[in-house]
C-alpha cells in the first residue's frame, strides 16, 4: 500500500482512503484489510475527485484536520472520502440543495461525525453563513451553469487565506453549444479573473465524459 498523497493510498492500481468507521461502507465500496488497519476502495467512475487522480492531478491539498466545504454533497461517495481523510479533527461542511439526495446523504453524516449536513441552496449564502466556519477548501460540484460563479462567491466568503478550491466543471451544463475545452478556458479565466491561481486542472474522461477537475489556491 503507497500513499501517494496525504491519506490516499494505492495498491494495484487502486485508489483507497482509510476507512474512519472500520467495518462500515457507503456506496457498496469494497473492504480491505492490511496491516491491522480497513481502508475502503475509491472508484473514480464513482468520485470525480477519485477521477482527477487518476488522470494524474499534479496535488490533492487535504490534510488531517482540515475544514472543508463542500457545495453539492450529492448522497456523500466523495465526501465520505474526504471524511476519512481530514479525520475525526477535520469537519466538512456540506450543502446539498436536493431534500431526496439529502435524506439519504443523513444516513451517512450520522455514522461520521466530522460532516454537518446542511439542506440549502449554494448561491444563498446568507441561508447557512452562520452554520459555516472560515475553512480551508471549498469544493464545488453541482450541475448548473453558473457553478464558477457560485464557487468564487462560497470562496471569497468563508475561505482562509492562502486557501484553496476544487471545482468540477460540467460543460454540458454550462453551455451545449461549445466544445467542451472552449468552456474549460472560460471558467479558467473566470478563476484567474477572481484572483484564484490554477495549480493543475485536468479532464475527467473516460470516468466523466466532458467534465474538468480544477484545482486553485485563492
Amino acid at each position: 500500500m503507497k500513499e501517494i498523497f496525504p491519506g490516499i493510498y494505492q495498491k494495484d492500481d487502486k485508489l483507497y482512503t482509510l476507512n474512519l468507521r472500520s467495518g462500515q461502507r457507503v456506496y457498496g465500496e469494497k473492504l480491505f484489510r492490511l496491516g491491522g488497519k480497513e481502508y475502503r476502495e475509491w472508484i473514480p467512475f464513482r468520485s470525480k475527485l477519485a477521477a482527477a487522480i487518476k488522470n494524474g492531478i499534479r496535488e490533492v491539498p487535504l490534510r488531517k484536520g482540515m475544514k472543508v466545504l463542500y457545495l453539492g454533497s450529492a448522497t456523500g461517495t466523495t465526501v465520505s472520502h474526504i471524511s476519512d481523510i481530514v479525520g475525526e479533527d477535520g469537519i466538512i461542511f456540506c450543502v446539498e440543495f436536493s431534500e431526496r439526495m439529502m435524506r439519504e446523504f443523513l444516513k451517512v453524516a450520522s455514522r461520521r461525525p466530522n460532516l454537518v449536513p446542511i439542506l440549502g441552496d449554494a448561491r444563498k449564502i446568507n441561508d447557512y453563513k452562520d452554520t459555516v466556519e472560515n475553512v480551508d477548501l471549498v469544493y464545488c460540484d453541482i450541475a448548473q451553469p453558473d457553478a464558477t460563479e457560485v464557487l468564487i462567491r462560497n470562496a471569497k466568503k468563508f475561505l482562509n487565506p492562502g486557501g484553496y478550491v476544487m471545482l468540477v466543471v460540467k460543460s454540458r451544463s454550462v453551455d451545449i453549444s461549445k466544445s467542451p475545452s472552449e468552456i474549460y478556458k472560460e471558467e479558467i479565466k473566470k478563476l484567474k479573473d477572481a484572483g484564484i491561481d490554477i495549480i493543475d486542472w485536468v479532464k475527467l474522461d473516460p470516468y466523466e465524459k466532458d467534465h474538468a477537475f480544477i484545482l486553485g489556491k485563492f
